[in-house]
C-alpha cells in the first residue's frame, strides 16, 4: 500500500491555501499573544504544528477521503458519503488537536498554558474546518467528474461517428451498391415480389443507419430487426451459402447496446471468411445468463487476406469503454470466431 495517497488532484493547492490560516489561529489558541510577539515562539511552534497538521492531512485525511471515495464512488452517494466521512474526519482531528495541547504541556513549550476554553475553542475550529476541507473537496471531485464526463463525452461521440462512417462506407461503396443493384435487377426479371421486399429491407437498413446517431445506446429488438434486414440483403447475395441462427432470450430483447453493433460484426465476419456450397458460413446470435450478446462463426478465413481497417471491433470496445458498462471478450480457435458484449439494463 502506497505511503501517500491522493484524495483529489488538487490535494497540495487546498493544503497551501488553508493551512496557513489554521495553524496560525491554532497555535494562537495553543500558546496565546506570545505567538505574535516573540519571533522564536512563532518559528517553533509554526515548525510544530505544520508538520503534525501537514502530516496528518496526508497520512490520516486524505486516507479517510480516499477509503470513503472508494466505498460511496457514485456521483449519486455524495450525500452519503459527506455525512459519514464528516465525523470520521472531526474524530480524527480531535485526538490531533488533544495530543497537539499535550505535546506542548509536555514539551513544556514557552508561552504554553492549558486552558480548557482555549482547548474547547480549538476543537470548535478543527472540527469547523473539517467541514470547510470535505466541502471543499467534494466540490472539486465534482469539477474533476464533470470535466471527466465531458471529455469521455466527446470521445463517445467521436467513435459513434467514426463507426457511423466506417459503415456508411460499406454500404454505399461502389461495390456495394454494384452487388445490390446488380441482386435487384436479377429479382426484377425473376420475382417482382421478392424485388419488393429486397427494396423494403435495403429501405430499413438505410433508415436504421441514418437514424443511428440519435443515442449513445438502442435496444437489442432494434438491432435484431436491423440485423434481420441487413442479413437479407446478405442472404440475396450468398443464398443459402450464408445462414443466420438466432437464439434470443426475450428477457433480454430491452436491454441496450451501442447502434450497429451488430452490423459491424456481420460485416466483418462476412469479409473475412470465405462462404461456398461446400464451405456454408454460419453466423450464430444467442444470449447467455449473465446477460451478454455472444456472436458467432465458423472460422474459415480467406487464403487472401482482405485490407481491413480493424475500426470496427475497436469501436465496439471503444464504446464500452467510454459507457463504463463492461468489455467485449474476443475468443478465437482455429474452427471458431466469436465475440461476447455485455448487454445493458436500461435506466
Amino acid at each position: 500500500m502506497k505511503l501517500l495517497v491522493s484524495y483529489t488532484k488538487q490535494d497540495i493547492w487546498i493544503a497551501l491555501a488553508l493551512l496557513p490560516a489554521y495553524i496560525v489561529l491554532m497555535n494562537y489558541l495553543l500558546v496565546g499573544s506570545i505567538y505574535f510577539s516573540d519571533i522564536s515562539v512563532f518559528a517553533k511552534a509554526t515548525i510544530v504544528s505544520t508538520v503534525v497538521f501537514g502530516l496528518a492531512y496526508q497520512l490520516i485525511h486524505a486516507r479517510i477521503g480516499y477509503w470513503f471515495r472508494r466505498q460511496f464512488s457514485h456521483f449519486k452517494q455524495t450525500p452519503k458519503r459527506m455525512l459519514l466521512m464528516i465525523p470520521a474526519h472531526i474524530f480524527c482531528n480531535l485526538a490531533i488537536i488533544s495530543g497537539l495541547f499535550f505535546l506542548y504541556k509536555a514539551a513544556g513549550f514557552k508561552g504554553y498554558v492549558y486552558d480548557l476554553t482555549s482547548f474547547e475553542w480549538a476543537l470548535a475550529l478543527g472540527a469547523v474546518m473539517n467541514v470547510v476541507v470535505t466541502c471543499i473537496h467534494e466540490g472539486v471531485y465534482a469539477f474533476e467528474l464533470w470535466q471527466q464526463k465531458l471529455l469521455e463525452t466527446e470521445k463517445l461521440r467521436k467513435a459513434n461517428l467514426q463507426s457511423q462512417f466506417e459503415s456508411l462506407k460499406q454500404q454505399i461503396n461502389p461495390h456495394f451498391l454494384f452487388n445490390c443493384l446488380n441482386s435487384l435487377s436479377s429479382l426484377i426479371e425473376e420475382d417482382a415480389e421478392l424485388a419488393t421486399q429486397f427494396i423494403d429491407e435495403m429501405s430499413n437498413v438505410y433508415r436504421y443507419l441514418l437514424r443511428s446517431n440519435e443515442s449513445e445506446l438502442t435496444t437489442l429488438e432494434s438491432e435484431l430487426n436491423f440485423a434481420s434486414s441487413y442479413f437479407h440483403l446478405l442472404s440475396t447475395r450468398y443464398g443459402s451459402n450464408l445462414r443466420l441462427e438466432e437464439e434470443i432470450d426475450p428477457a433480454y430483447r430491452d436491454h441496450m447496446l451501442p447502434p450497429l453493433t451488430l452490423q459491424l460484426l456481420m460485416e466483418n465476419v462476412v469479409k473475412h471468411n470465405v462462404i461456398m456450397p461446400q464451405q456454408p458460413l454460419y453466423i450464430r446470435l444467442n444470449t447467455t445468463i449473465d446477460g451478454r450478446l455472444v456472436v458467432s462463426n465458423n472460422l474459415q478465413r480467406r487464403s487472401v487476406t482482405i485490407p481491413s481497417s480493424r475500426i470496427g471491433l475497436a469501436n465496439i470496445a471503444t464504446k464500452y469503454s467510454l459507457l463504463g458498462q463492461g468489455e467485449i471478450n474476443i475468443d478465437e480457435n482455429p474452427q471458431h470466431f466469436s465475440v461476447s458484449l455485455p448487454l445493458l439494463v436500461s435506466e
